[in-house]
């Protein structure tokens, strides 16, 4: 079955926010629910059903639900996914719609590399503000109120997208218009993972 433009978009931009915020869980997520015949995925991303797929999303978000609950670890793990979220949302949305013409098909992958890239700063820079204060709960919870987004998102999208879509553009709007503070966060948070990672080298 072929999803219409419209509604491809909307699922993008759904699962593109959820990808910015865990690829992980996004990636298992679409995987499970095309495994169980819930959603039909286009033939370019059908390699998301695989079990080895599947098995290696899981493996890894078990990896990252521990990893993220630690704080200034979680800074130096979030830093590094930028390489990892980011490219992966746009390269999901670029095998998503091969079946639009190349132009569409350039922009669903801007757009969804751009969405995973203000998803992915606004979740590290409320991190790096986060990181500072002693007590691990508030980190502990933000951290479990984003896992759970993300498999909500990417379930949601598939049955109601254009709702999905709305609820991660208003996500989007709040982190565009608290968009100075995001960036001095991350810059923050930068250079704290530089000095973490000077002392870690440093004391060896």
């Amino acid at each position: 079955m072929r999803i219409p433009s419209n509604e491809l978009f909307a699922v993008l931009i759904a699962t593109s926010f959820a990808a910015g915020l865990n690829v992980y869980a996004t990636v298992a997520t679409l995987g499970l629910l095309a495994h169980a015949g819930v959603i039909p995925l286009p033939a370019a991303l059908h390699i998301l059903s695989s079990w080895y797929v599947i098995a290696c999303s899981v493996v890894l978000f078990l990896i990252e639900f521990f990893a993220d609950k630690f704080p200034v670890f979680d800074l130096l793990w979030n830093a590094l996914h930028t390489f990892v979220r980011i490219p992966a949302a746009a390269l999901l949305a670029y095998a998503a719609t091969a079946q639009l013409s190349s132009g569409m098909q350039l922009l669903a992958t801007l757009l969804g590399g751009t969405i995973a890239l203000v998803a992915h700063g606004g979740k590290t820079a409320v991190r790096a503000a986060l990181t500072p204060y002693p007590e691990p709960f508030s980190n502990f919870i933000l951290s479990l109120g984003e896992d759970a987004l993300a498999v909500f998102l990417a379930w949601f999208a598939t049955r109601h997208p254009y709702l999905a879509a709305t609820i991660a553009l208003a996500f989007i709007l709040v982190i565009v218009v608290l968009m100075r503070w995001v960036v001095d966060a991350l810059r923050s948070m930068f250079r704290r993972t530089k000095e973490q990672i000077d002392l870690l080298f440093n004391g060896v």
